[in-house]
């Protein structure tokens, strides 16, 4: 298909639906003047497991291919570690085993040929002695400000950060020179490490490269799709009864468009995916709507529609759903057909340890119970038992002869 688009052609797909792009004469100049596919990567941290707000690079993935690009996806197993720790080394290998399976299996469930990707491990390159010794130089040309700020919607932020956020982007950076790219695509939270990297690699000797931003993805519970909040995103191994769950409870005020993580879900997701597959090119959503659908081409009529209360949130949801667990359905036949995958999901996110039940300590005593005050041990000296009445009367004693030498005094 990319033999038979013209060079504007490959750009606006390549370009189509991103949020922003830097350096477009970039990628002009190697389509056009350089006749030459577009070397583009993509890089993901293997830390939690991949939600739904995946299919949104996936879709741009094909795109990039449909476009005659030649793509890398970048398992970035080290930026894990360094993110605060977020995958400990004795896990990081297994995820990114983990990552590489649920990649392809979300690709080929979109209908992506997966022969022409390139998978990269940051380990393969990253501990090599160039690699290392580039990361000295640019540590020597940013600032500790800097470092924080490129960053700073990327690594978690914590009161004391440790140097690995620091130097997170700086690797970011540098690996467009050491792939070999021409471009780095990613979200737009990334777009200040994209920065870094255009005012720093120059300083290196090394060329600036082109940066393709897509939009972030609401997630289900308002504000960004994360993997480490699981209100916020459905898995791409959720059962179906996880998905209608998590749909239900997704948050889609009636008539409110903006920050909403439906509405979203389906202008970035369902509807690019369904324009992949469809044979004139342009997506459909479809919603059930008094025993008829209601189908819809393009996501600002679909607003439009929302806005104006001709659809609500109950048809909303239920299409989704449906439109949700069809796409979702292919990658848990794939997971649940694979042992080996199910092996490798088990190292890489094992269950936590249960919390120890404190057991509650035996005081282990003399036996001897001490005697309240004024009371009698109800023994003689003779050993004999002290009748109630005697006891009562040598109390009475002893009290008196106290008195009487307080008295004395």
């Amino acid at each position: 298909m990319a033999a038979q688009l013209t060079p504007n052609e490959k750009i606006e797909l390549i370009q189509r639906n991103l949020q922003e792009v830097l350096g477009e004469d970039i990628i002009r100049d190697v389509i056009e003047k350089q006749n030459r596919p577009l070397k583009i990567y993509w890089g993901t941290a293997t830390t939690g497991r991949p939600h739904c707000g995946y299919f949104v690079p996936m879709t741009k993935l094909a795109h990039f291919l449909r476009a005659g690009c030649d793509v890398t996806i970048l398992l970035a197993d080290l930026h894990a570690f360094l993110d605060n720790m977020k995958a400990p080394l004795d896990l990081v290998e297994f995820r990114a085993k983990y990552y590489e399976l649920v990649i392809k299996s979300t690709l080929r469930s979109i209908g992506v040929s997966i022969d022409k990707l390139r998978f990269i491990r940051g380990s393969e390159y990253q501990k090599g002695e160039k690699y290392i010794m580039d990361i000295f130089r640019m540590s020597n040309i940013v600032t500790e400000h800097d470092a924080k700020k490129a960053g700073a919607e990327v690594v978690k932020q914590v009161a004391s950060p440790l140097l690995s956020g620091l130097i997170y982007p700086l690797m970011q950076a540098l690996d467009e020179e050491h792939l070999g790219v021409d471009a780095q695509f990613g979200g737009v939270d990334q777009r200040k490490i994209f920065t870094l990297a255009m005012e720093n690699l120059p300083t290196l000797g090394y060329k600036t490269r082109a940066h393709l931003m897509n939009p972030m993805v609401p997630g289900l519970a308002g504000g960004k799709m994360s993997a480490s909040d699981p209100n916020s995103k459905i898995d791409l191994l959720d059962s179906k009864a996880d998905v209608e769950k998590k749909l239900k409870k997704a948050v889609c005020a009636p008539k409110e468009t903006e920050g909403n993580g439906i509405i979203a879900f389906i202008e970035y997701v369902l509807l690019p995916i369904s324009e992949l597959s469809s044979q004139d090119g342009k997506g459909r959503f479809v919603i059930e709507k008094d025993g008829g659908e209601v189908v819809y081409e393009n996501i600002e009529k679909l607003k439009e529609d929302y806005v104006a209360d001709t659809i609500g949130p109950k048809e909303l949801k239920a299409a989704t759903t449906l439109a949700l667990t069809q796409l979702l359905e292919p990658i848990r036949k794939d997971f649940e057909n694979d042992k080996e995958w199910q092996h490798i999901e088990s190292q890489a996110y094992p269950p936590p340890p249960a919390p120890e039940k404190k057991k509650k300590e035996k005081k282990i005593g003399t036996g001897y119970v001490a005697k309240k005050k004024g009371e009698s041990s109800g023994v003689n000296p003779d050993g004999s038992k002290v009748e109630p009445d005697q006891a009562a009367i040598a109390t009475s004693a002893t009290e008196a002869i106290q008195n009487l030498k307080v008295e004395d005094k």
